[in-house]
């Protein structure tokens, strides 16, 4: 057994245990936000035809490696599993064969970065200039996407075993070069070209491949690591098959959750361009929310898959009943900031007044929307402690396109456009109505989803107990 003592079973040790693993992810995942922003905000000052060419092929580059993304967190519940039954061995190995899975995904992901026409055909009209740029800036993180790829594999390792500092401080180190390259690529320093928004994919690659040396010298090197006998090998389709069994509904449940946002997005926009910039407000400060109940999600999975391995059940509920506390106390906590903070984000996000008021309105559903998103969150990860995924991905299939986004486009633009007016203007005067009505049905896709979701992991606890009774 890996514990080097009997950890405790008491509620409160669990939720210490969880939040000091869950604070580095947390800290990982701004840092890669951050990213995002950098370009953004470089972008603005290198000029607004740069600054739409990153908009359109940074969604591309999202919906892409998401997806990806979520296949190979597959090891994360697989290598947590080994580690908890002491099988070292087993994890260094199998993180091997994820670094194949990384390498195969990466050449199907290359295949949508390099032919964007195909994704730029739903954006109507574009200027032959923007089509260049965003075929130059997608070329670029095509070369970044295998290093991207394989460091979520070593990701998933130190999640896996505990270590998420080793992340951290990568990812945080590598904010510094980020900002670097893209003052020297962007803007043509050193000597160099200025390339613009294609200087900026040419930094992501460039640190994603920093990134990917310096955590496998910290997997191969750190003495730590050791004990797992890290090491590539040969590809085992046996292996494969089953970080695939996982992987692929896992990618799929990532996919939908970014999906949805791209979607309201385009939506969106048919509300005007104050309303648009609005929703996009919404939807970046819904993002940096949403990063807590994750960190605290996988951080809750990877304890809970640990004890799973281990074969101590009682160790695996009370693990899963902290992190779900856990989420549901800063959830609310969150929520309360959004209402007492509202004022003081708008200011911080715009200074025009049309897109502040519109902003203003949607916020008000926002404490309602996290609630929802941090629950159906810490459902799945729960799931997929168990190596379940497939039921995961029915139900948010049904509950976040089907009700959520689905629901959102019927009532808000498409035949029952206007169901929802007389509720809105009476609750949120002077609301957009379509807009409002995709958040609104948003909001109740993701309360289903985290009802049904829990609804699940109720069935599994109780054949868990059938079972070992």
């Amino acid at each position: 057994m890996q514990f080097a003592s009997p950890p405790s079973l008491s509620l409160g040790a669990r939720m210490i245990e969880i939040a000091r693993q869950a604070w580095p992810v947390l800290v990982a995942s701004w840092a890669g936000i951050a990213f995002g922003v950098i370009d953004t905000a470089m972008g603005g000052h290198s000029g607004a035809l740069d600054l739409q060419i990153m908009a359109l092929a940074t969604s591309i580059y999202v919906s892409v490696f998401v997806g990806l993304m979520g296949v190979v967190h597959a090891l994360i519940p697989i290598l947590a599993q080994h580690y908890g039954a002491g099988r070292n061995a087993e994890v260094g190995r199998l993180w091997g064969q994820g670094v194949w899975l990384a390498a195969f995904l990466c050449l199907f992901g290359s295949v949508f970065l390099l032919l964007p026409d195909m994704w730029l055909s739903l954006s109507g009209n574009l200027e032959p200039e923007v089509r260049v740029g965003v075929r130059n800036y997608l070329l670029a993180l095509a070369l970044a996407l295998p290093a991207a790829l394989a460091f979520r594999s070593i990701y998933a390792l130190a999640t896996a075993v505990s270590r998420p500092r080793t992340v951290m401080i990568i990812n945080v180190g590598a904010l510094g070069f980020k900002l670097f390259f893209n003052w020297v690529f962007m803007f043509g320093k050193l000597g160099l070209p200025a390339l613009g928004a294609a200087g900026a994919g040419l930094s992501t690659a460039v640190v994603s491949w920093l990134m990917l040396t310096a955590g496998l010298w910290t997997v191969l090197r750190n003495p730590w690591y050791r004990r797992f006998q890290p090491r590539l090998g040969r590809p085992r389709w046996r292996d494969q098959a089953e970080l695939l069994r996982l992987g692929i509904p896992m990618g799929g449940s990532y996919l939908i959750e970014v999906c949805a946002f791209t979607f309201m997005a385009l939506l969106a926009a048919r509300d005007g361009m104050y309303v648009t910039g609005a929703h996009q407000i919404m939807a970046n400060i819904a993002a940096l929310c949403y990063m807590i109940p994750m960190a605290l999600g996988i951080s809750t999975a990877a304890l809970t898959a640990q004890a799973i391995g281990a074969r101590d059940t009682a160790l695996a509920r009370i693990n899963g009943r902290a992190g779900t506390t856990l989420v549901a106390g800063t959830a609310l906590v969150t929520a309360l900031m959004i209402v007492l903070g509202r004022d003081t984000l708008l200011l911080l996000y715009t200074d025009d007044a049309q897109v502040a008021a519109a902003a203003a309105v949607l916020l008000m559903l926002l404490p309602f929307f996290h609630v929802g998103d941090a629950m159906q969150c810490i459902g799945c990860y729960l799931l997929r402690a168990y190596k379940i995924a497939v039921a995961p991905l029915m139900m948010q299939i049904v509950a976040l396109t089907g009700v959520g986004l689905a629901g959102g486009w019927w009532l808000g633009f498409g035949p029952g456009r206007g169901a929802l007016t007389g509720p809105i203007h009476y609750f949120l005067p002077d609301a957009p109505v379509g807009t409002t009505t995709l958040w609104i049905m948003s909001t109740v896709g993701l309360c289903l989803s985290a009802s049904l979701l829990f609804l699940w992991y109720a069935h599994v606890l109780r054949k868990q107990g059938s079972s070992t009774s």
